[in-house]
């Protein structure tokens, strides 16, 4: 049987590879993009599809997430496989009317974007305008993202980094201090030097027991949490999350289900709300918490952003459409 091939057209989905994901988006451009989508999300215009994972062998896992977007002409869902040997994420998009396969997004890099843009979302708007500071606690793979993301919202003038380990500790600092940034970066030796009196505090870490308690944390500061989306996970305090004035979160409904260091907080208000209101913190709010649990919507967001980037510049490679490679399963050659 002789082989069929067809030209690529402009209908044809596109592959995007990580490395033209971080070409085409910045963390600025993610953060402006995820705002968008939750106040869209705050308008019915959206809405996120709760996580979902199995588990299997030695702590291997598979995971799907994603949101939907009608009103913008879009649906996806993000899905990986997470072993000992590494993850390969991938976010797949589709037109919201046709089904239309639109895009295959490889999305590591899509991820730091979008985790690190709805920390940025969130201290946009929950941080004190004149805050300055930040003091980051973890210096994992999500650490050098939420420095950013703060960054792009607050002019810094300084970041102070504790890890518990004192080499990851002093070679992040020393990464953190060659990557351009304006402020300037020191070293803590334990997490309450690092957050005394600072304003900003980002904990990002794989705490099983909390490492931030009430007395720890100035006046009028503002935390985002982002370490702990698992019950057996905790980086916060019952009397830190107590003292909060407004406690917010991407999801509220994950955080009640997987936030355990979160409690018996009566209100969890949804950041989207935060953002459709367009109200910064209450000038005699106390401490504010962000919640970061992570929601496909914010992932969706990101990906459409890269999706009409890369087709106006003609960047990815055109995949044949599935149903031109169905079977000929009458006659034909």
């Amino acid at each position: 049987m002789a082989s069929r091939t067809t030209a690529s057209t402009a209908e044809d989905p596109l592959w995007l590879t990580e490395a033209e994901v971080a070409s085409l988006v910045s963390l600025p451009e993610a953060i402006a993009a995820v705002e968008r989508w939750l106040a869209l999300e705050a308008s019915a215009g959206a809405q996120t599809m709760e996580k979902t994972h199995v588990v299997w062998g030695e702590g291997h896992s598979l995971h799907a997430l994603g949101g939907e977007a009608a009103s913008a002409g879009f649906v996806g869902t993000k899905t990986w496989a997470h072993t000992a040997g590494g993850a390969t994420p991938l976010l797949i998009l589709w037109d919201s009317g046709s089904g239309r396969l639109k895009a295959v997004i490889e999305a590591f890099v899509l991820g730091q974007l979008r985790t690190g843009a709805v920390s940025g979302v969130a201290t946009r708007w929950l941080a004190r305008s004149d805050a300055a500071e930040l003091a980051l606690i973890g210096t994992g793979k999500q650490a050098l993202p939420q420095v950013a993301a703060v960054a792009a919202v607050r002019p810094l003038s300084r970041v102070r980094v504790f890890s518990p380990t004192a080499e990851r500790r002093a070679a992040f600092v020393a990464r953190l201090a060659a990557s351009g940034f304006a402020f300037r970066v020191t070293e803590a030796r334990s997490v309450f030097e690092a957050v005394e009196g600072c304003p900003i505090i980002t904990t990002a870490t794989r705490a099983r027991e909390p490492l931030l308690d009430a007395a720890m944390v100035a006046a009028g500061a503002h935390v985002n949490a982002i370490g702990a989306i698992t019950p057996e996970r905790r980086e916060l305090s019952s009397d830190l999350v107590r003292r909060c004035s407004l406690v917010v979160a991407d999801s509220p409904s994950a955080a009640r289900r997987l936030a355990a260091e979160l409690g018996d907080a009566t209100e969890i208000t949804p950041l989207s709300r935060i953002v459709a209101a367009r109200r910064s913190r209450p000038p005699e709010a106390d401490v504010t918490l962000f919640k970061a649990m992570g929601i496909g919507l914010a992932d969706l967001a990101v990906a459409v952003e890269v999706l009409g980037r890369a087709a106006a510049r003609g960047i990815g490679r055109r995949l044949p459409h599935p149903a031109q490679a169905l079977p000929r399963l009458h006659g034909g050659s």
